[in-house]
């Protein structure tokens, strides 16, 4: 016994059941399904990247796409042309718990290898308001089992590993459906609703340590906190070094309008520029991070009370800043 979507066709003001299946109709699982996902992976979500295909395990098996949501869980998406059988759950907890283990070189070189892009620039194309440093990547697992019907076992298992163990597991239930006209059309519905997913996700959110306490480093070790922060290649780390400080240097205070006008003198993206910024903001505010907060002053917004105002660089630290940037030119 399993659940099944039908569809039926309204022809000269009847209706006609379509009876279609990829099976039928010649489609198939790596040929036809696995791409038609590809295309466009927001059947699935909308807050997924893929980032790999047929991806090796540890057992054996290949993941038949490996994606990441804006949180920084890695998704293991488990495909069937037909119905989802109650032994794929166990295959899809053993890729799983295989993944868990993988560091984020190992998931960035899985990604340059399927898109040609590394995780992070990826990530920042498809979520242009996330920090990578402001969540935990691969920090838990999300398991999505796409399929045509499910059979009763698998859907009471999937509902109770949900409810009972907070384990984020799904599964979509895909209708294909060829028309009399030829047309061939793909419906979707899901085990349990998008909207639970996404809260029961929100609520296990990785969640980094925030303080506006500036650091109290000597010099030689705020220079060395500076020099590796800055040295790292994440985009935000970046833009603090290329745009931020440069800047700064220059005056004795920019507002945020003027931090704006800052970036898109160097070329960004004018549309882009508040994320950027905020993105910054963001970094400003982690605990960890209070040896910028040692050498960059900012103050409130006169209107806009949750965003930073009046950066400018410590007058004490600016030939330490100098000399910084100068070193890692």
């Amino acid at each position: 016994m399993s659940t099944k979507i039908k569809t039926w066709q309204i022809v000269d003001g009847k209706l006609e059941l379509i009876d279609t299946s990829l099976q039928t109709t010649g489609r198939t699982e790596p040929y036809d399904l696995e791409p038609w996902i590809e295309s466009n992976p927001e059947i699935l979500s909308d807050s997924i990247l893929l980032i790999g295909k047929q991806v090796l395990t540890r057992s054996g098996g290949k993941i038949d796409l490996l994606g990441i949501d804006r949180l920084g869980n890695t998704v293991i998406i488990e495909l069937k042309r037909d119905a989802l059988p109650r032994e794929v759950i166990a295959q899809a907890i053993d890729y799983a718990s295989d993944v868990a283990e993988w560091s984020s070189e190992k998931l960035g070189e899985t990604c340059s290898k399927y898109i040609s892009k590394g995780l992070e620039e990826a990530m920042n194309d498809k979520f242009p308001d996330i920090d990578i440093e402001s969540i935990n990547v691969n920090g838990a697992q999300r398991i999505l089992l796409v399929g045509f019907s499910i059979e009763s076992p698998l859907e009471r298992m999937i509902e109770w590993l949900s409810e009972k163990y907070n384990l984020s597991i799904n599964a979509i239930i895909l209708s294909y459906i060829k028309s009399k006209s030829g047309d061939e059309l793909l419906t979707k519905t899901s085990i349990i609703s998008e909207e639970i997913i996404e809260e029961r996700i929100k609520t296990n959110k990785f969640k980094i340590a925030k303080s506006n306490q500036p650091g109290s480093y000597e010099n030689e070790e705020l220079k060395s906190h500076l020099i590796k922060y800055l040295s790292d290649k994440k985009i935000t780390n970046q833009r603090i070094k290329n745009v931020l400080l440069p800047a700064l240097l220059k005056s004795e205070s920019l507002t945020r309008e003027q931090l704006i006008q800052a970036f898109a003198d160097a070329g960004n993206e004018v549309t882009k520029i508040g994320n950027y910024i905020s993105l910054i903001s963001n970094q400003m505010d982690m605990e960890k991070n209070s040896f910028l907060r040692q050498v960059i002053s900012y103050g409130k917004h006169p209107t806009r009370t949750w965003e930073k105002d009046n950066y400018s660089i410590k007058p004490e630290y600016k030939d330490l800043v100098t000399e910084v940037l100068s070193e890692l030119q």
